[in-house]
């Protein structure tokens, strides 16, 4: 668990792998709806990411259990990464991670940006992203005032996004994934 906080840039100390476990744990038990187009049809999946743990108990029983020994992901999930995972730059995540908005906002532009028709940008308003980003602002304009930092911080985690914002939203244009795709070995 140390290692893994580590290589998220996040502290080691107990309150903080407490936070860090507490997060995972929900994650694991969350209920996901995914929305993905596929062969030009919306497609709807109700998933969850986690299926089961397999716990390894201590030898002594004034120890507690820490970290699961093994985490088994749904087969819905799993086979939904294989058709539309996008990697993310670890230290991306790792410079975005105070920043739970600045995280998203980088994890959306990943995978959204990629998928974006060279050649036709697509245009998404202050109200949606607002919608999708900015649940705790009651108000848009005070969204909009924050944004712009948020999006400063990605971009310089993110470089080659290409994203630009005006007084109706965001202009998005196709842009490479953060992580380049691995080339096959056999195929070259």
């Amino acid at each position: 668990m140390t290692a893994f906080a580590r290589s998220l840039g996040r502290g080691t100390n107990g309150q903080q792998l407490r936070g860090l476990k507490d997060q995972l744990a929900r994650l694991a038990a969350a209920t996901v709806r995914l929305g993905v187009v596929e062969e030009g049809r919306a497609v709807q999946v109700n998933t969850q990411f986690v299926s089961a743990f397999d716990l390894w108990f201590p030898k002594q029983a004034d120890q507690r259990v820490l970290w699961p020994s093994t985490v088994r992901l749904s087969e819905e999930y799993f086979r939904s990464l294989g058709r539309h995972a996008v990697p993310l730059d670890a230290r991306a995540v790792a410079a975005l991670a105070s920043s739970s908005m600045a995280l998203d906002v980088y994890v959306w532009l990943a995978q959204r940006l990629y998928r974006v028709p060279p050649g036709r940008p697509q245009f998404v308003d202050w109200n949606s992203l607002h919608g999708q980003f900015g649940q705790g602002f009651a108000r848009v304009r005070d969204f909009r005032r924050k944004f712009p930092n948020t999006l400063r911080q990605v971009g310089a985690a993110y470089p080659p996004a290409r994203v630009a914002a005006d007084d109706r939203g965001l202009t998005l244009e196709h842009s490479p994934p953060p992580v380049p795709p691995r080339r096959n070995p056999r195929l070259l």
